[in-house]
């Protein structure tokens, strides 16, 4: 069966091409905008021009013997001469490492191959177009397939006939590798350094390598980038996190109850897929059984576990583990960029499931601009450059990712390095480019706006519709608001659907349906265009009729017609309040920035019922531009369902009842906002 996969591969990728030319150099070439100018163009042209060689040669199941004996295997793509033969000349190695299966790389590698199917899928997806119909988040997804997002994710056959060899791993535990799943934890990140080790020792590898690949293969790029292999010499990360605990696994101390019980079936079910081919060829790996077997369903008891075990002391160790700080697993899971020394290109999205860490760890790699980068789009976790390849936009992921690895792995001066180096599509605005992240207009101008109870008149339908201020309001209120389920429609059930429900329903574009069961206060509107750009606090005084509460907030644009936008949302269980000092930051005045709390049974204090409870909850970073006659909103919630539910023990001691949100000018409750411009507030 493989062989008749090579012979397919290879005839369809013997094509006619026109003579080769050399990427130029383009040093005299300066990126202009977010779509690089002359120099974006001279990338693209790059990236789907003629290539130096004609065909793509691969070695299957390639082993891979790790330090304890463990077998992982990969998938080898060489470039090949007209003839099908790999060149002999050793190239730059691209590597991923993947649990998705590289089988799964292999079948989207192989549908792209076909002569004239890539480039009129790559045509036909950028001119499909549903905007403005409940079904826009359609088009959002077929432009990110054709942003160059796939070939991301599998195998680049441009990047490989213009001189690369790629390789594509399965992590231990995963498709046919031995082993039993790490999920990015220490040992897992100890193959990484070995795999990139191998990769650069042999024959074919000049010993200079990059790292691509998506979403959890982004991740293992920044956690082996920490550990600064010397043969690692660049890193494209496609929608990474920096921190998956404090991302997607429990944020704010709520277990995700949407994406990570889907996305553990999907990689377990998968893992348990035989090499059916070895079986019938009678060398079928009895050791990836047996390990198959000793560990079918990887951290589905601990999450089984967490959803109905009653109280904190029977949680098993698994648990208890998770909800410690300092556990190896935590450790592990949270990647310190300060010894970052790799060039890196970061894409995320404003609405990604790891929007949280993105932009905080891009600030925190100790690298000059050009040789960090970051671009953030208006984008969920599979919509990853939906607007790209136009006037105006950036760049396809495909040729950024291009002509990163050309200026880090092959030395041609094509500017990459000068373009940005922070590029962002402003929510409400148009994609622009930054020479920091935050903006340095609005990092030095945090204000707060204060929740007052006086009535906005723009959120009729929810619990209460009060107002953002620009000082406290003089009369002292208590305002209740209690779990429910209009989070179903919701930009946050888009989010945790990696951008799925927003394809089915319009949700993610009007948060009214939420804003149903939640308390809302609405600023007056802008008078000037005011660009909201950083991470932000919310500080609410509280009240529980319980030991324990879950509370959510929420930072929208709201337009003249009264639809409302969600920028970001931010979530804290009221029990683990403590706030780790070390890791957060606060403005000039003393007030939080970006609050990290500890998120530890270590430091958890259950509240008093009655007593007022003052918590600080973090909101992941935005850029976005409020219009003249938009208004700023904050929410205020009990609950995020679907988003994510308290532990068990934790829910039954909240009992879902009531919250109380006080608010008391002696002790106000208020949003911390990095503004820039003039709002007239």
């Amino acid at each position: 069966m493989k062989s008749l996969f090579r012979v397919a591969l290879l005839t369809v990728g013997t094509v006619a091409l026109l003579p080769f030319v050399a990427p130029v150099a383009s040093a005299d070439l300066e990126p202009t905008g977010p779509d690089g100018g002359a120099a974006g163009a001279a990338w693209t042209a790059t990236e789907d021009g003629p290539q130096q060689y004609p065909n793509v040669y691969i070695d299957w199941d390639v082993p891979l013997t790790m330090s304890d004996g463990t077998v992982l295997k990969g998938n080898v793509y060489h470039p090949a001469d007209a003839a099908g033969r790999p060149i002999a000349t050793p190239t730059p190695t691209v590597l991923n490492l993947t649990p998705y299966t590289k089988l799964g790389s292999m079948l989207i590698d192989s549908a792209r191959s076909i002569p004239g199917f890539s480039d009129e899928l790559m045509r036909l997806t950028h001119e499909f177009d549903l905007s403005g119909t409940p079904f826009s988040g359609i088009t959002d997804l077929t432009k990110s397939l054709g942003g160059g997002l796939v070939r991301n994710f599998s195998v680049d056959r441009q990047l490989i006939r213009g001189g690369y060899t790629q390789i594509v791993v399965d992590v231990r535990g995963t498709g046919f590798s031995q082993g039993d799943w790490d999920l990015l934890r220490a040992r897992e990140q100890q193959d990484t350094v070995e795999v990139v080790d191998w990769v650069s020792r042999q024959p074919w590898s000049t010993g200079d390598i990059g790292m691509s690949g998506v979403s959890y293969s982004g991740i293992n790029q920044l956690q082996v980038a920490a550990k600064n292999p010397p043969a690692l010499k660049a890193l494209f990360p496609v929608v990474p996190s920096g921190n998956p605990f404090r991302d997607v696994v429990a944020p704010g101390g709520a277990i995700g109850t949407t994406f990570m019980p889907a996305w553990l079936l999907g990689v377990n079910m998968s893992k348990l897929m035989p090499d059916l081919l070895s079986l019938v060829q009678g060398r079928f790996d009895g050791k990836w059984l047996a390990d198959r077997l000793a560990d079918p369903f990887t951290f589905v008891d601990a999450l089984i576990d967490a959803f109905v075990t009653p109280n904190i002391p029977q949680l098993s160790p698994k648990v208890q583990e998770l909800l410690r700080s300092g556990s190896p697993t935590r450790q592990a899971w949270e990647t310190d960029p300060s010894g970052i020394e790799t060039p890196a290109f970061i894409s995320g999205g404003w609405h990604d499931l790891f929007v949280t860490s993105q932009t905080d760890f891009y600030g925190r790699i100790p690298l000059p601009p050009g040789q960090k980068q970051l671009l953030m789009g208006d984008s969920y976790h599979i919509t990853n450059g939906a607007e790209s390849g136009k006037p105006g936009m950036p760049p396809r992921m495909d040729v950024l990712q291009r002509a990163w690895f050309d200026k880090w792995l092959k030395g041609i001066d094509n500017g990459i390095d000068r373009y940005g180096p922070v590029t962002v599509q402003e929510q409400g605005g148009t994609w622009k480019t930054l020479p920091a992240y935050p903006a340095p207009e609005a990092v030095s101008d945090y204000r707060r706006m204060y929740l007052a109870a006086a009535p906005s008149g723009t959120a009729a339908g929810s619990v209460h519709d009060g107002s953002l201020v620009a000082e406290p309001a003089p009369e002292a209120d208590s305002l209740t608001v209690a779990p429910g389920l209009t989070g179903l429609c919701s930009r946050d059930a888009a989010q945790q659907t990696v951008g799925v429900a927003a394809i089915v329903v319009a949700c993610g574009d009007d948060n009214r349906v939420h804003e149903l069961n939640g308390l809302t206060f609405t600023s007056a509107p802008v008078a000037a265009p005011t660009t909201v750009s950083g991470p932000m606090s919310v500080h609410l005084r509280t009240a529980q009729d319980a030991t324990d509460g879950f509370w959510v907030v929420e930072v929208t644009d709201v337009a003249p017609d009264g639809q409302s936008t969600v920028l970001s949302t931010g979530q804290l269980m009221a029990s683990l309040r403590a706030i780790d000092e070390s890791r957060s930051t606060r403005d000039a005045d003393g007030d939080y920035t970006h609050p990290v709390p500890d998120l530890s049974l270590d430091t958890r204090q259950p509240t008093v019922p009655g007593e007022p409870t003052p918590l600080d909850i973090p909101v992941p970073a935005v850029d976005a531009a409020l219009q003249p006659g938009h208004r700023l909103r904050v929410n205020v919630y009990a609950g995020n369902f679907p988003k994510g539910m308290p532990p068990t023990p934790l829910l039954l001691e909240s009992g879902l009842r009531p919250q109380h949100l006080l608010l008391d000018p002696a002790d106000p409750s208020y949003a911390n906002l990095p503004i820039a411009g003039d709002p007239g507030w």
